[in-house]
């Protein structure tokens, strides 16, 4: 099904894989009639020339990258202007689309989410953007429709920024980086690797893109085959594919920890286009005559089964038959996986959180309490018309299994209304809704405590379908195609795979309604209007003052995470707490909830010391045990004193950073006075650009190595000299009345830029006017 080569290899005409062994030239050399060099060979993907067109640098292996175009939405958009706007922003210098597909529901925080929706649609017009609001189109359809374009490159502030099937480089990213475009600047980084994703193939009936796309993320995530590099899809397989399916797969590659992606193009994306009013912005992209790639995914789609993902994350993958036959023995593997991610957690009242799988086995069969096709990932046309197909003439039931089905965008919708799948749909007993993102991070739809969810959605993350494990909650999300959901929802909650279905799934014709967004959307057609006053809510605040890197550190290991990853939801919940995303000291309250509800106290009582620092007083008055630290530090470095010595916090964790390109992640830990992140690695390059980007150390400390423990102090002399000169490794010391025990910490390879942004404090401090 997926086989992934050892070492690179190199691709003759997009068809044939030679292995780069020693035999690898001689090879080459009779099939081509020349010599060709690994390095020239690299030059002929599909991904080196769209970076090369839009790198400033000058330097293949430094790049800094100047997109096409932009994308936020309304959870992340609010900060990424009021930043920009701190640092002297006067008009988008690029087109930026805002749409409002995160915190479309209004019920609940009273005016803060239409607030923010106010606050985009005046930004739009100030500004000079494209305003696209609630249950329209969720932000990655409305880009596919309308924004994306052969050969260009669009950043976005969304990890599942991924338009690679329609020939677009695409990369998600914390805020930050799109304030720097915003501000002329580049995106620096160093050039990906590229992972050739070669298929071969077609897919058998009921067998939909979820389940080529888990089958990947399983073979790939946990051992880091494409960690920060490029994938790009190649093959004869790739024909067989509709422009729908490849979308389906495409905008899961976020999952396998990947940096970017991008497909070879044929007759069938131009045909997109043209169907979207836009058959200029197609571009026939494939590989040169031999292109080398760093390592090479071959996946038969001939084999690929119906998939899930089991709790807690998209790697945890079966093929669904295999589940049915090993169901108790998967199931309590599940559970002991369980306990790993949700740590020991405990209920408000120190009862003890217990998550059950195998009690859902009735008369040898699984039960399901919920369905779910939405989103980014579902919601496409042709996952909802196969699940139509599927669905007709059948019931859901009565009884406890419900079903819903959201629409990616109202053209969509619309479509569906027209061809009659929604009323199909609706037949059965299911519910039709709006474009809304929110079944992919629990706003909406949480299921009942204990409850099984199944949904083709983009991440099944412990709680991100909205329970809370503080409240003595605990329910799950496995991941599924829209098919094989609804081969489930057919059989009144039974799993099954979509290729026990006997029936047909048809073809159906897309038409494009333009219409819909040219009556509501707003445009500005990259016209900015200064006159124009923004609206601002209540709930949206500025940015609090941070501080310059000081001389020496003195911090405070104040969580301590063991789990083999951290994922982005656990750093900072997603959920109700979006609502809060425009209010940064109303949402860092939130930091580390589910995972360590201690953080916050312990966070905020050592960043009293380093208020009162800089404030003129003396932080031994607000925290006393730091006179006898500085007591004990000043017996060897004489010089450190309160006045050259920041205070603040740090976490300790394994591979922090997977999952989300939010940066509240790390911008909550900074407006709590968090100075540094110490790990083993970090899960994504997101994540650490954005602690660097709020002006935190992304400190690296060897696998085994923990000469500290949670609530120890940690010093580090010299940090600033450190990061300014360069040093490859930090000296640190563990510091209690005993005295000073030594250490070491990297910090990894850093831009001249991001050394300054550290410098400096955080990007706000490095980019402000006046």
């Amino acid at each position: 099904m997926v086989k992934l080569m050892q070492g690179g290899a190199y691709l003759l005409n997009g068809r044939e894989i030679i292995a780069d062994t020693p035999e690898a030239q001689q090879a080459l050399r009779s099939r081509t009639g020349k010599d060709i060099t690994r390095e020239e060979a690299s030059k002929q993907t599909i991904c080196y020339g769209i970076l090369e067109s839009h790198n400033t640098s000058g330097d293949m292996d430094k790049l800094k990258i100047r997109f096409d175009k932009l994308t936020s939405h309304d959870i992340t958009f609010v900060g990424i202007i009021q930043t920009a706007r701190a640092s002297g922003l006067e008009r988008f210098p690029m087109p930026y689309v805002l749409t409002n597909c995160h915190n479309s529901l209004c019920a609940v925080g009273g005016t803060i989410n239409e607030d923010d929706h106010m606050f985009g649609l005046t930004c739009a017009k100030k500004y000079g953007g494209v305003y696209v609001p609630p249950h329209q189109a969720v932000i990655h359809q409305y880009a596919r429709e309308m924004l994306s374009g052969g050969g260009q490159m669009i950043l976005g502030s969304d990890s599942h920024t991924r338009y690679g099937a329609l020939g677009t480089m695409a990369v998600g990213e914390g805020g930050p980086e799109l304030v720097k475009q915003l501000l002329n600047q580049t995106y620096d980084i160093g050039r990906p690797q590229v992972v050739g994703v070669y298929l071969t193939g077609e897919p058998v009936k009921g067998v939909g893109p979820q389940d080529v796309a888990l089958a990947i993320i399983g073979a790939v995530f946990g051992n880091g085959y494409v960690k920060n590099k490029v994938m790009e899809f190649v093959g004869p397989g790739v024909a067989s594919l509709s422009a729908d399916f490849r979308i389906g797969i495409d905008v899961m590659t976020t999952e396998t920890t990947c940096l970017s992606s991008i497909w070879e193009t044929d007759e069938e994306i131009e045909n997109f286009y043209e169907i979207h009013g836009r058959k200029g912005d197609y571009r026939k992209l494939a590989p040169g005559e031999v292109a080398y790639y760093d390592g090479m995914i071959q996946v038969d789609l001939s084999k690929v089964r119906p998939m899930i993902a089991m709790p807690f994350h998209p790697s945890n993958t079966y093929t669904i038959e295999e589940l049915n036959a090993n169901l108790m023995d998967i199931l309590e593997e599940t559970e002991k996986r369980a306990l790993v991610s949700l740590g020991g957690a405990k209920a408000a009242d120190g009862s003890p959180l217990e998550f059950h799988l195998k009690d859902k086995v009735k008369n040898g069969k699984f039960m399901v309490e919920q369905g779910i096709i939405a989103g980014c990932a579902g919601g496409g046309f042709e996952n909802i018309c196969a699940a139509a197909d599927i669905l007709k003439g059948s019931s859901i039931g009565s009884d406890s299994f419900t079903l819903s089905v959201y629409p990616a965008s109202m053209p969509v919708y619309m479509e569906l209304v027209k061809n009659g799948c929604a009323a199909t749909i609706l037949e059965t007993g299911a519910v039709m809704k709006t474009a809304f993102c929110g079944p992919c991070f629990g706003a909406g739809d949480t299921p009942a405590n204990n409850a099984f969810s199944i949904r083709h959605s983009t991440r099944n993350f412990p709680n991100r379908e909205g329970s809370k494990l503080q409240n003595g909650q605990i329910s799950s999300v496995a991941l599924m195609d829209a098919r094989s959901i609804a081969a489930t929802a057919a059989n009144k909650g039974v799993l099954t795979p979509a290729t026990d279905f006997d029936g047909e799934i048809g073809k159906y014709k897309y038409h494009f309604d333009s219409k819909i967004y040219a009556n509501r959307v707003f445009d500005s057609k990259g016209v900015a209007d200064p006159d124009v006053e923004i609206q601002l809510g209540p709930n949206i605040k500025d940015w609090p003052q941070m501080g310059a890197l000081p001389e020496n550190l003195l911090l405070q290991v104040v969580s301590e995470i063991h789990d083999p990853v951290t994922t982005t939801d656990e750093l900072i919940p997603s959920g109700e707490t979006s609502s809060y995303r425009s209010n940064p000291l109303g949402l860092a309250e939130f930091t580390l909830s589910r995972k360590d509800p201690e953080y916050v106290g312990r966070a905020k009582a050592i960043q009293k010391a380093e208020k009162a620092r800089m404030a003129g007083g003396h932080p031994c008055q607000e925290l006393p045990i730091l006179k006898e630290l500085m007591g004990v530090i000043k017996g060897q470095y004489p010089e450190a004193n309160h006045s050259n010595t920041g205070f603040g916090s740090t976490i300790f964790a394994v591979k922090p950073g997977d999952g989300s390109a939010r940066e509240q992640a790390a911008s909550c830990q900074k407006v709590l006075g968090g100075w540094a992140n110490i790990a083993n690695e970090y899960a994504t390059k997101r994540y650490r650009s954005n602690l660097i980007n709020w002006g935190m150390l992304p400190f690296l400390i060897e696998e085994g190595e923990l000469p500290f423990q949670n609530l120890d102090y940690l010093f580090f002399p010299g940090i600033r000299k450190a990061v300014e000169e360069k040093a490859e490794t930090i000296a640190a010391y563990r510091v209690d009345k005993d005295g000073l025990k030594a250490f070491t910490l990297r910090l990894g390879e850093l831009t001249d830029e991001e050394r300054q942004i550290i410098l400096k404090g955080c990007l706000i401090n490095y980019n402000r006017v006046g």
